[in-house]
């Protein structure tokens, strides 16, 4: 059990036999009156959100999760399929609730998998990740308006906004919580 006073981000919780992470929470102590937490929960499972006010003092069901780093093969049209590295065991995560994930996964790479009860139920990616700009529109002389940016697409398909003077062959940094260019990588 986990008072709702400290719970913070990435907390996993179990409500109602479904597990669900902490995407947002905030701490209210007002004037008058207890202090409470509003949470904003998602359902691991179905990417369902779920909004919670509880009493700073409530306790709720904490969930103990397991984190492997594993290697991603490949997607199909239902799952995204890993391997883990030490004992050659495959396993899958569905498609469902996890589809903007799509474009962070390349083949070969290493992530970080969440498991629960020995079930892999989440894929943990990295804040910033390296990728290749495969397709890129040439930036003409003139088109340097403060701050102009122009679409490029990377080896994954993920569409990012950068500056005019990336080309193809280019490899950049992202944010993955933002999907936003952050600089161009050597």
């Amino acid at each position: 059990m986990i008072r709702a006073s400290d719970i913070s981000k990435g907390t996993f919780l179990l409500i109602n036999g479904q597990v669900y992470a902490c995407a947002e929470r905030e701490y209210v102590n007002p004037g008058k009156g207890a202090s409470f937490v509003r949470l904003k929960l998602k359902n691991i499972k179905n990417g369902s959100v779920l909004r919670q006010t509880n009493k700073a003092v409530d306790e709720l069901e904490e969930c103990s999760v397991e984190y492997r780093d594993v290697q991603y093969l490949y997607a199909d049209d239902e799952n995204y399929h890993f391997m883990d590295n030490a004992n050659y065991e495959q396993f899958t995560i569905g498609i469902a609730g996890e589809e903007e994930k799509r474009d962070f996964l390349k083949e070969g790479e290493v992530y970080s998998i969440i498991f629960w009860e020995r079930q892999a139920i989440d894929i943990k990616l990295p804040t910033k990740m390296v990728f290749t700009v495969k397709e890129a529109e040439r930036a003409e002389r003139g088109d340097t308006v403060s701050g102009a940016t122009k679409p490029v697409v990377c080896e994954t398909g993920l569409k990012v906004r950068v500056p005019l003077f990336i080309k193809e062959g280019d490899r950049i940094l992202v944010n993955t919580e933002t999907r936003e260019y952050q600089e161009r990588v050597n």
